[in-house]
């Protein structure tokens, strides 16, 4: 059976340079946790660009529930349900956080429809409520991650994907940015995870992929990832305990 989002053979890269994915291939499955781990330079994060249309593809496809998204643009990718956080977050800084979350539903036409969405993630994230007049600028790394990952919720998307959630933050809010992710999980939406943390990720995800040298060496269950001395040797640092 064909995943939600089925990627095959992907070739791309920045501008006219050398292809950074060589073949990547990916399957995510609905209502997952998938998460993309492998060394730097990878394409770890060229594979989520490409995706949403950040990239062009040079070769190969990328399938949303049968059709290619070959061609769209991120705007046109994230109205069909397809939703990227980058490492920089993306918040307006010089906005206050109810600002940024607003803008996060910009593409919803009925506005009353829009606070009511925004009115319920403050519900989910206390946090957002309590500082919604603050500037997302003035935040700390943990509030601005909160708030970067609680904005995707407004449209409602069927896949979110985040590239390197936890990095510069502390091992305490880190734990809470996972749990923001099982939150998510749990309310059916699915989650592509690239993560610096690899043994994090894996042990927070139900799908593992191995990403190296452009080309996607393993996707299996995340606990079979864990357990493969391979790649515990290769990705986790030497310790592939599950």
């Amino acid at each position: 059976m064909s995943g939600l989002l089925e990627v095959t053979d992907l070739v791309a890269g920045y501008g006219n340079g050398p292809a950074i994915l060589n073949g990547a291939r990916l399957s995510v499955r609905p209502g997952e946790v998938h998460c993309v781990i492998g060394p730097n330079g990878a394409g770890k994060s060229t594979l989520l660009k490409a995706i949403v249309g950040m990239l062009p593809i040079r070769a190969g496809d990328v399938r949303f529930k049968g059709e290619s998204l070959k061609g769209l643009r991120p705007d046109q990718a994230l109205r069909r349900g397809i939703c990227l956080v980058p490492q920089e977050r993306a918040l307006f800084p010089a906005m206050t956080v109810r600002e940024n979350l607003r803008m996060g539903g910009y593409s919803i036409p009925d506005k009353a429809e829009l606070e009511r969405r925004i009115d319920g993630i403050e519900e989910r994230f206390p946090i957002l409520r309590e500082r919604r007049g603050q500037r997302a600028g003035t935040l700390s790394g943990g509030q601005q991650q909160t708030l970067a990952m609680a904005r995707t919720m407004i449209l409602k998307p069927e896949i979110v994907m985040f590239d390197e959630p936890s990095l510069g933050l502390a091992p305490k809010v880190v734990a809470e940015v996972f749990g923001i992710m099982k939150l998510m999980a749990a309310e059916g939406i699915t989650i592509v995870l690239v993560e610096q943390n690899a043994l994090m990720g894996l042990k927070h995800a139900d799908r593992g992929i191995v990403l190296d040298l452009g080309k996607t060496l393993l996707e299996a269950p995340a606990d079979e990832v864990l357990r493969d001395p391979r790649i515990g040797e290769l990705y986790l640092g030497g310790r592939s305990e599950a």
